[in-house]
């Protein structure tokens, strides 16, 4: 008797001996990535808030005005133009971008293996392509003098004259959302097609054999279970949209007029153009938290239809 209950307690004191050590070396495994997660991520983070509660510039003390930035920032006219611009991108390329994805996927899934494949790579190509190298393709093709876009539209008749697409206002902010739509739409594509082709089939037959349209086999069955991956390539798309700097830096600058800028941009030119650390940091603060909130909106609705 005394026996086995000594044999019990070791291996008991063993296990604990075990797990401990693994837990120790999984902890080890992990500090490389912990420490720059807390360096390059957490502490600038912490820093871009206490920032913005100062008046931050290059060539001065830094002076503690509180929530003064903020309160200039939605008196300033470029800032709110700025938020107006941003919203209309995240609108406008969301949805077409998911929406477009999904009708793509949907075609392109149900082809042969080497077919799909084809498929994905010419959608994907734009994503791994350098963004300097499509914003410079695209602003030939956009080009008011010898534009690819010019010479059709006035060759057909469509147009009288050349057009100035990234220097007027009534164009520009189009321009810069078609170039985002081009390269948005690879990664949910790829998403879109490896999600449909995990769809049970079974089910979907059942659903055919019962008289089902095909429309209403994708509604009632495909539908919810690529919901999950619907979610993710809204949160991902609308963070972004939100952030489109690239292309604004490259192609026109905030301009014309200011009439594209974005919040991203408009953070970039505060800090280290007008060297206001402060105010831009205010700035990455309120994209932040709308983020944020549109993230946790994306998430509830996306649950509340499991």
């Amino acid at each position: 008797m005394v026996l086995s209950v000594k044999s019990a307690v070791k291996p008991s004191k063993r296990s604990r001996v075990l797990v401990r050590k693994e837990t120790t070396a999984a902890y080890l495994f992990l500090l490389p990535s912990l420490i720059f997660f807390l360096g390059f991520v957490i502490y600038p983070i912490v820093l871009c808030v206490w920032t913005s509660f100062f008046d931050s510039t290059m060539n001065a003390k830094d002076v503690f005005v509180g929530f003064a930035n903020y309160k200039e920032l939605f008196q300033d006219k470029v800032f709110l133009g700025a938020l107006k611009n941003t919203f209309i991108i995240v609108v406008v390329s969301v949805p077409i971008t998911g929406a477009f994805s999904l009708w793509v996927s949907s075609i392109i899934v149900d082809l042969k293996g080497w077919a799909t494949s084809l498929f994905r790579i010419i959608f994907y190509l734009p994503v791994v392509t350098g963004s300097v190298a499509v914003t410079v393709v695209w602003k030939w093709m956009f080009n008011n003098y010898y534009g690819i876009f010019n010479y059709l539209g006035t060759t057909t008749g469509l147009i009288e004259k050349n057009i100035n697409w990234l220097g007027d206002e009534r164009y520009a902010l189009a321009c810069i959302i078609i170039i985002l739509l081009t390269t948005s739409v690879g990664q949910p594509i790829v998403l879109y097609v490896s999600a449909l082709g995990n769809v049970d089939a079974s089910l979907v037959e059942a659903a055919n054999v019962d008289g089902a349209t095909r429309f209403q086999a994708f509604w009632k069955v495909k539908w919810p279970q690529i919901m999950p991956t619907t979610l993710y390539i809204l949160v991902i798309t609308t963070i972004n949209s939100f952030q489109c700097f690239a292309l604004i830096q490259l192609l026109t600058s905030g301009g014309p007029n200011h009439s594209t800028d974005t919040i991203m941009y408009y953070i970039y030119y505060s800090a280290f153009k007008l060297y206001r650390y402060g105010y831009g940091d205010a700035m990455g603060v309120v994209l932040a938290i709308m983020i944020a909130i549109l993230s946790a909106i994306q998430f509830k609705l996306g649950n509340s239809n499991d």
